[in-house]
């Protein structure tokens, strides 16, 4: 098993900052934030601020050259993957591990179609209620990442690698045995809570007491249950009623990462949620109406300037 003792990220979001935060805190000098100039500069002058505390990162831009990295994670929005898979090109070796941990159950084949999916661990992150604010970041539950090969009966040297590091960085994780089954659970949840939260603009306590925003949820989840049947992945009503569990430990003052760009006006990732079911609907002949909907919805917001609270 290679220890992993270099590690580059790109995505300094909620999801990147609180998990490159545990990364730093182990040690600082294996870790590099990719930026361009721009970026650099601001988060050179600004820091990032989680949960109180400022970190200073070691900054690189894209076109410096450097050793390769053991270790890439990606944590972009999924507009910015195509400049992101880009941008990565000088940290990837020959023994690279490409990690995304990016919303959606296409990034994998995205990043893989360019390096080889042989370098790429599938991965998502689950249970964090980060809310991110310029360069302020906050989360009071970090969750875990649910990461691994499509199966894992027996843990490859990639598993290996990256379960010794995260041991040693303290980052919560799991290793599910059947990972396809793991991302369609987040999928659904992504297009449960994500979509119904920004359409009605509610936080996770919202939809932790109002039934009706339970039950609008639950309606967007289904659809994707249903999805996951007919391709193979079978999801039931109880991974419905496990994402419930999860959902009860979340901060109830707290929002969800679309909730927050409806929010502040930035643009969404509804194309990789509802699009993608609606895309997926249209291919197995599933009627997806509520996911209609709610592309329909967001998209309308993203296009409306009253959306600053």
């Amino acid at each position: 098993m290679k220890v992993i003792k270099n590690i580059s990220v790109i995505g300094m979001g909620a999801i990147g900052c609180a998990y490159m935060s545990k990364i730093h805190d182990l040690n600082p000098n294996v870790l590099k934030v990719i930026a361009d100039n721009k970026r650099i500069e601001r988060y050179k002058r600004y820091g990032f601020i989680i949960n109180d505390k400022r970190y200073d990162f070691e900054y690189i831009t894209p076109e410096e050259k450097c050793e390769p990295a053991d270790l890439i994670f990606i944590s972009v929005k999924s507009n910015q993957l195509d400049q992101a898979i880009l941008d990565i090109k000088n940290h990837v070796g020959k023994n690279t591990i490409i990690m995304s941990l990016m919303n959606g159950i296409t990034s994998e084949e995205i990043i893989g179609k360019e390096y080889g999916m042989d370098k790429m661990l599938y991965a998502l992150c689950i249970g964090i209620d980060g809310n991110h604010t310029v360069n302020n970041i906050s989360f009071s539950n970090l969750g875990n990442i649910t990461f691994g090969e499509k199966i894992n009966k027996q843990y490859s040297q990639k598993v290996k690698s990256v379960k010794e590091l995260f041991d040693r960085a303290r980052i919560p994780y799991e290793i599910p045995e059947d990972m396809m089954h793991a991302m369609w659970y987040k999928f659904m949840i992504n297009v449960g809570i994500n979509q119904t939260s920004a359409a009605v603009r509610g936080t996770y306590g919202l939809f932790q007491q109002i039934d009706e925003a339970k039950e609008f949820m639950e309606s967007a989840m289904m659809e994707v249950v249903r999805l996951s049947q007919r391709i193979g992945v079978n999801l039931t009503e109880n991974d419905i009623e496990q994402w419930h569990k999860v959902l009860d430990t979340m901060a109830p003052d707290s929002k969800t990462s679309m909730c927050q760009d409806i929010t502040y006006g930035r643009k969404t990732e509804v194309d990789i949620f509802a699009g993608t079911v609606c895309k997926l609907g249209e291919e197995y002949r599933i009627d997806t109406p509520v996911n209609r909907t709610l592309l329909n919805i967001i998209k309308i917001l993203e296009h409306t300037k009253v959306l600053k609270e």
